[in-house]
């Protein structure tokens, strides 16, 4: 439904957005060199996609997110909130959506002198839910996605049971809020603890995708290391501290087996997405068993499917092939001041050279006065003198004020405004008595759309900006932008 409502808006080009519900069947021997293939799901389904023949013959790009074997971390030195935090946020993931999510936690660890105390505290917690039919008021928890989703779950506690035993949740005996259970995939929240999980495999690779989390106890920030690696790379760990609390170490550790941790303490926890919601310019994704991928937000994403190819050549064809004026390719100088064109007359390479404007005490000491940075080196003469300068200079931004005096035309013109600056370095100091002279190149021009038609057409221009002294060394460097008029 909602991707018929965004086809019926034609916002987007015809064919450009398609949905399959089922079987994609044959999809993947029609895919070629142009196309790529992004994947979420099972890891076991992922890898056998990854080998799919045909994207191997044409080296299709392959990325992907996979449910895998994610750990929440109560710190060592947890107090009471902590655990009710820690708590919450267990029981938050094993019940929404059912636990089907990927980002489920699965893997629990408390330190051992608090185990009991979590494991009643999270069972009571469980005890509440009403799992049945959604269309009944009471109810907490839906059913799982499908009668074949509920075997697989089933059939995956029953492994984990070998290895753990159920502290909490049995199907046999866990009552159904729906007129007929037996048409539905209800599950129970399981909770399971093993006591002894460095002697155990399956509970850190074995994921039952429902609501299912397994309870591990551990005796030190190595051995924690040691078990959260062995789930062999998750999309993610939440570690659940005291707000004072110190758990670099712990991060340091569990880091590189995931593709986000999630820190959760008191203080974060009134705005935090939680473990599950990742925000969407977060890397999410991660090593191993979840995928070798990213989950694809934000601009990252659209870099993702941008195809990217190296140009390589001399500055004028890198300068032809790119529309921005490239360090090296020809400069075009002529008698008008380019501030005095519009945007369609101003050529990219077009350079002024200016005046040279020496730099006085006066300079140092009125712009001092007037912005009331009196920072040593540009003010104090003895200080300066002992200082990495050796004596006073001139202030950064007074030298950014004085290259923009000598390359503006302060008559009315095109120039609308100035648009902002990037990438300002400051590369040498300017002393008392330095000469300097700017370089002004139009670098790059970009139309700007019309929000209101009634303002007059412009666009953008960047400027490259080179601040040099009386020797001709590089002092400062920038690139301004200005909005310009366009003709009429």
């Amino acid at each position: 439904a909602v991707v018929k409502a965004i086809e019926d808006t034609q916002i987007l080009p015809k064919g450009s957005l398609q949905l399959i519900c089922g079987q994609i069947d044959d999809l993947f021997d029609h895919l070629g060199p142009q196309d790529c293939v992004t994947f979420t799901g099972s890891a076991y389904t992922g890898q056998k996609l990854r080998n799919h023949s045909h994207l191997n013959k044409y080296s299709i790009p392959f990325s992907m997110e996979a449910d895998s074997v994610n750990s929440a971390i109560l710190s060592p030195s947890a107090n009471e909130a902590t655990i009710d935090l820690f708590v919450r946020e267990v029981f938050r993931e094993m019940t929404t959506k059912a636990g089907q999510k990927c980002t489920a936690i699965r893997r629990a660890f408390v330190p051992q002198a608090l185990l009991e105390q979590v494991q009643q505290k999270l069972s009571a917690k469980l005890a509440k839910v009403v799992v049945g039919d959604p269309q009944k008021q009471d109810t907490t928890m839906g059913a799982l996605a499908s009668p074949k989703q509920k075997l697989d779950v089933a059939a995956k506690v029953a492994e984990l049971a070998k290895e753990a035993k159920i502290v909490f949740g049995d199907e046999t005996t866990f009552k159904i809020n729906a007129d007929h259970p037996e048409k539905g995939a209800f599950f129970p929240p399981t909770l399971l603890l093993c006591e002894q999980p460095l002697q155990a495999s399956l509970v850190h690779t074995t994921e039952a995708f429902g609501p299912v989390c397994t309870l591990m106890p551990y005796q030190s920030i190595d051995e924690l290391a040691d078990l959260v690696a062995r789930g062999e790379g998750s999309l993610v760990a939440s570690v659940v501290k005291n707000s004072d609390e110190n758990v670099e170490l712990i991060i340091q550790k569990i880091a590189s087996w995931h593709g986000r941790v999630h820190i959760l303490d008191e203080e974060s926890a009134k705005e935090s997405t939680g473990h599950g919601s990742p925000l969407p310019h977060l890397v999410h994704g991660g090593p191993g068993r979840a995928g070798g991928g990213e989950e694809l937000g934000g601009i990252r994403a659209v870099k993702h499917y941008m195809q990217r190819t190296a140009i390589q050549g001399s500055p004028n064809s890198l300068t032809q092939v790119t529309h921005s004026w490239t360090a090296g390719s020809n400069i075009k100088q002529d008698r008008v001041h380019p501030f005095k064109k519009d945007f369609d007359e101003l050529v990219i390479g077009e350079r002024l050279l200016t005046a040279r404007r020496t730099v006085t005490e006066a300079d140092i000491v009125n712009f001092a006065c007037l912005s009331g940075d009196y920072f040593y080196a540009h003010t104090d003469k003895i200080a300066a003198a002992d200082s990495f300068f050796g004596e006073r200079v001139a202030h950064g931004y007074f030298i950014v004020s004085a290259a923009a005096g000598l390359f503006v035309d302060a008559a009315q013109g095109p120039v609308i405004a100035n648009y902002g600056m990037d990438n300002l370095r400051f590369v040498e100091p300017v002393k008392i008595g330095d000469s300097i002279r700017v370089e002004l190149t139009c670098k790059q021009k970009t139309p700007k759309p019309q929000k209101d038609p009634s303002q007059p057409e412009h666009g953008v221009v960047v400027w490259d900006i080179k601040v040099k002294n009386q020797r001709d060394e590089l002092v400062a460097t920038y690139d301004i932008l200005t909005l310009v008029a366009r003709a009429a």
